[in-house]
Parts: structure tokens; sequence; C-alpha cells
């Protein structure tokens, strides 16, 4: 499948404004990976394609879920919208005939990262925060963070979605807090101790 055709196909599956920040987490994605060296194509092809099932209803998230055998958690069940992830990455594999384990991989955490996330993943996960169109009070010292320190700048973007996540009263996906813990225990930030 061509990149074009990606696009259409893409762009058939979303709604405008999701389709939109598709292409802006794509051009993020590829920024960051020329900056940290890692392969473009792969940042393109997860960036573009990391939304691929947002368009999806709850009932059919929870449906395609069964039927790719994704086993669901406690939290999922209860919070569907995360399932966009992991059934993105099988739709990437069985729609868009993508099977690069690190692109799947990408798009599968990119909503709650990961214990040990590959630079990829991290990638992922972070161009969908600084993203052109993304509107939040410390977007533009995260976008700063992102090209200076990969690890601090995907740690805050996790901090500000945990916060988030508390204020609407909503559950934390036990990956995020794994993701975090990792980040914290690979590299200490000042006033933050980790356990020896």
């Amino acid at each position: 499948m061509t990149i074009e055709q990606v696009k259409c196909k893409l762009q058939s599956m979303l709604t405008p404004k999701r389709f939109a920040h598709s292409l802006a987490v794509r051009d993020a994605s590829i920024r960051l990976a020329q900056h940290y060296g890692v392969d473009e194509h792969k940042a393109a092809a997860a960036g573009l394609l990391h939304d691929c099932a947002k368009g999806l209803s709850e009932e059919q998230l929870l449906k395609l879920a069964d039927e790719f055998g994704i086993l669901i958690d406690s939290i999922q069940k209860s919070e569907a919208g995360l399932l966009h992830a992991p059934i993105g990455a099988e739709l990437a594999r069985k729609e868009f005939d993508v099977h690069d384990r690190e692109i799947l991989t990408a798009i599968r955490y990119h909503t709650t990262g990961c214990e040990d996330m590959g630079l990829l993943a991290k990638i992922i996960c972070l161009a969908d925060f600084i993203a052109e169109g993304r509107n939040f009070p410390e977007v533009e010292d995260l976008r700063r963070i992102a090209f200076a320190d990969l690890d601090a700048a995907l740690l805050m973007g996790m901090d500000l979605t945990i916060k988030h996540v508390i204020s609407k009263g909503s559950l934390i996906h036990p990956d995020t807090v794994k993701a975090r813990n990792n980040l914290i225990l690979r590299n200490p930030q000042p006033g933050i101790k980790a356990c020896d």
C-alpha cells in the first residue's frame, strides 16, 4: 500500500478533525525521529496511523477487541476509549498491511505508554502531546523540552495526563504508572527519589 493509499483510506475512516490531527502527529513524529536518530519512515507510519481506530464507537471497540483476541482489563472495560490504541495496532496490521513490530508497539501504547518503551514508542506518545493543534497551557514548554530531553518531556506529558485524568475522576491505567515509574527509575530527576 502506498503512502497516498494509506492516507486516502485513513481519511475515509476518520473525521476531518481527527485526520488533520493524524497528519500533525505524523509531522511531529518525523521531526522528533530526525532529532533522535530514529527511522523517519517508521515514525511517519506510526504517527499517521496512531489513531486509526479513534472513530470507532465503544461497542465497536469492544467487539473488535473480542475478534482480535485482545484481553481487556477492568480499566479498559470501564474506560473503553483506551482500547483505540491496541485496536489501532491490529487495524494497522490488518487494514494497512503494517507488520513492523516497532510501529505496531508504538501505536498500541501511544495512549498509556508502557514499561521499557522503545525510542519509536516514546516518539509517537510524545508527538501526540505536542502535535500542531494541541492547545493546553504547558504545550509550548513541552514542545521545547521534547527536543532537549525526550524522557523528561515524556515524563512531563504523563504527569499532565495523570493530573487531567484525576481531575476528571477517571481511572489511571497501570501501564501509564509503569511507564512513568520506569522513566523516573532510569533517569532520576532532581527532587525525585528512586528506590535503591
